[in-house]
C-alpha cells in the first residue's frame, strides 16, 4: 500500500490577520514554529519514507523540522505551492468586499482556475506513486491545495472542513482506489 501524508504548512501572521496568501511567500510565525515541533514529534510514531514540500518558506520551514526529526531529506516541488490568489493575495475579506464588492467571488480577480490546481495536483501524485510505490510519503502544502486535492481523490470522507495549520490527512492508495483514512487532524496540538 502507498500511503500520502497531507499536511497544511503551520501558522503565519496572515493566518491570524485572515489575509489570503497565496503564492505570497510568507514565513512561520512563533507559534506556527511551535506547531511544526509538535507535528514533527508526532511523525515519529508512524514509519515515513521520503518527505516533499511546496517551495514557499511557510511550508519548507514546516518541512524542516520533520526533516530534522525524522532524518529524512526534503524534496521541493513547486506542483505543491499553494492555489494563486491573483489580485485577492494580501488581502482580508472586508478589504475584498470594500474594493470590489461583495459579489467579489464572481469577478475575475485572477486566482487559479479550479482546473489548473487538479492538474498540478494528479501530475504530482501520479509521478511520485509511481517513483515511491508501497510507500509512506509525507507532502507539506497548503490549505487550498491540499483540500482541492483530498476532494479529488476521495470526495466521500472529505467535508468542507477548513484545514487547520499543521493538520494531518491521510490517504492510502489500496487495489487502485485512494480512501481517505485521517482528516484534517491535529492531535499533536491538544496534548
Amino acid at each position: 500500500m502507498t500511503k500520502i501524508g497531507w499536511i497544511r504548512h503551520g501558522s503565519t501572521s496572515w493566518n491570524k490577520e485572515k489575509r489570503a496568501q497565496g503564492k505570497s511567500d510568507i514565513p512561520l510565525d512563533d507559534e506556527g514554529k511551535a506547531d511544526a515541533r509538535k507535528l514533527a514529534e508526532r511523525l515519529q510514531s508512524d514509519s515515513w519514507d521520503i518527505l516533499y514540500s511546496s517551495p514557499l518558506k511557510r511550508a519548507k520551514e514546516t518541512a524542516e523540522y520533520i526533516a530534522e526529526q525524522l532524518g529524512l531529506e526534503i524534496h521541493v516541488d513547486p506542483r505543491l505551492l499553494e492555489v494563486d490568489g491573483g489580485q485577492i493575495e494580501g488581502t482580508t475579506e472586508r478589504e475584498r468586499i470594500e474594493r470590489w464588492g461583495e459579489g467579489w467571488r464572481t469577478l475575475d480577480l485572477g486566482i487559479e482556475d479550479p482546473s489548473s490546481i487538479l492538474e498540478r495536483s494528479r501530475d504530482f501524485i501520479e509521478e511520485i506513486i509511481q517513483k515511491h510505490e508501497k510507500m509512506n510519503i509525507i507532502v507539506v502544502s497548503h490549505g487550498a491545495f491540499i483540500s482541492h486535492t483530498l476532494r479529488e481523490l476521495d470526495a466521500e470522507s472529505i467535508n468542507e472542513e477548513h484545514m487547520k495549520n499543521t493538520s494531518l490527512s491521510e490517504v492510502v492508495l489500496h487495489e487502485g482506489k485512494w480512501k481517505c483514512e485521517l482528516y484534517n487532524c491535529v492531535v499533536h496540538l491538544e496534548e
